[in-house]
């Protein structure tokens, strides 16, 4: 029974040993090809230009349009789950904050997400709406200078 034991244990170590030394040299491999660094820095600089494209402010839905302001709603607070869910609780407070703007009822929403949030979260979403507010109304400014320009 006891050399079943040992036996399997040297078996595993030497697979073991050769999946990392398997992984060490495809790891030296790839490094030392010759266009290893270009594709790295052309990976590196599609992940920043999408950082950008997502961190850009969320196109705003035309406010008297209830459809559209429901899908935003709902689409701002799954982006914002997602992201919390994932760790990025920055950009998934931006998200729920976008919501909580434009939500019909947002003290009952911001009491079920006082609930649901941990505390520090919560207070990050509370001291963003200040800002975000003020980027609607500024957007709700915009869109009425335009439809008068249109009229």
């Amino acid at each position: 029974m006891l050399l079943v034991g040992k036996t399997g244990a040297i078996v595993a170590g030497v697979f073991g040993a050769a999946f990392i030394g398997y992984c060490i040299y495809f790891d030296r491999k790839r490094r030392s090809a010759p266009d290893f660094r270009a594709k790295l820095r052309e990976r590196r600089r599609k992940q920043k230009r999408q950082d950008k494209e997502n961190d850009c402010v969320c196109k705003l839905p035309d406010l008297k349009d209830v459809e559209a302001v429901q899908k935003f709603f709902l689409e701002e607070v799954q982006l914002g789950e997602e992201l919390l869910a994932r760790g990025d609780y920055e950009k998934g407070v931006d998200h729920l904050s976008n919501a909580v703007s434009v939500c019909g009822q947002p003290q009952q929403l911001l009491q079920v997400l006082q609930q649901t949030l941990p505390h520090p979260v919560f207070q990050m979403l509370v001291q963003r709406l200040p800002a975000v507010r003020q980027h609607f109304l500024a957007g709700m400014n915009a869109q009425s200078l335009a439809e008068d320009d249109i009229e």
